[in-house]
């Protein structure tokens, strides 16, 4: 169990760190290439949907049965579909709105300048905390895995990191904005994706050691209905978005290949322990 929750937790380590990498983007340049942040997206996208239909739905289904493993994926759709429903992902502000922000506030003087400042602050902290909580099951996601087998756990743990780089653009712009401070933006990001192991932590003492095959094949299940689920009700808005919906498509189906090859040399390179 110890061994378990320190690879999820280095997994998930990864995936929530990758925040930081989207904070980069906007602290090191001025505009951040939201196209590039697009394609990104939809490359995440299709690695997510290569996980949770060729991968976990596909196993459950095998494992347990076509009725129980739908049951469990849909479960899973069902449960994420709520908390987006009360607790909605901020999207990322354009960089033009920024930009046209701070204009506005120099022109209006210092007091609207403030005033614009503190109402982007705040926007700031309310996308960081709604990350962090969308964060929080993932990393659950991402022990679950874990305990299948070190390939599953490995390519969940890519596909949210990926897809946790955007995320990081999100909170860090309008801190960035708001405070002037390079350091507060990057250090409210990273923090935000710190809820992933945290969850990982939460998760491993609520399920005991040894779960049974069926009812872990069915949380796995459960899993792809999340993935699904957030792959195209956030991801795939914002690859369209940002990206273009032709460019965003060809990035999916990019992400899909390059998930289903990684899923074959991962098998083959692993132990048979590990797999």
């Amino acid at each position: 169990m110890d061994s378990q929750m320190l690879v999820a937790l280095g997994l998930s380590l990864v995936g929530g760190l990758s925040t930081s990498l989207g904070a980069l983007f906007v602290v090191l340049s001025e505009t951040p290439n939201m196209k590039m942040l697009g394609l990104l997206q939809g490359f995440a996208a299709g690695l997510m949907l290569s996980i949770s239909f060729l991968d976990l739905a596909h196993n459950a289904i095998n494992s347990i049965g076509f009725l129980k493993g739908n049951l469990w994926f849909f479960g899973g759709v069902i449960f994420f579909a709520c908390i987006a429903k009360f607790i909605p992902e901020p999207t990322l502000a354009p960089s033009t709105d920024v930009k046209r922000r701070k204009k506005n506030g120099d022109e209006g003087g210092k007091d609207m300048a403030k005033k614009h400042r503190r109402q982007v602050l705040y926007s700031g902290i309310v996308t960081a905390i709604g990350i962090s909580l969308h964060n929080f099951p993932e990393g659950m996601a991402v022990f679950l895995g874990s305990i299948k087998g070190m390939r599953v756990g490995v390519n969940l743990a890519l596909a949210i990191a990926l897809h946790n780089i955007p995320e990081g653009v999100a909170v860090a712009l309008p801190i960035y904005f708001a405070t002037e401070s390079k350091w507060q933006a990057f250090k409210l990001a990273t923090l935000s994706g710190l809820a992933e192991p945290l969850g990982v932590i939460i998760v491993a003492y609520l399920f005991p050691s040894s779960l049974s095959p069926e009812i872990l094949e069915g949380l796995l299940g459960a899993v792809g209905g999340i993935m699904a689920f957030l792959t195209l009700h956030e991801m795939l808005p914002l690859a369209f978005d940002y990206a273009g919906q032709k460019q965003a498509v060809k990035a999916v189906f990019v992400g899909m290949a390059c998930m289903s090859a990684s899923l074959y040399f991962l098998e083959l390179s692993l132990p048979d322990s590990m797999s």
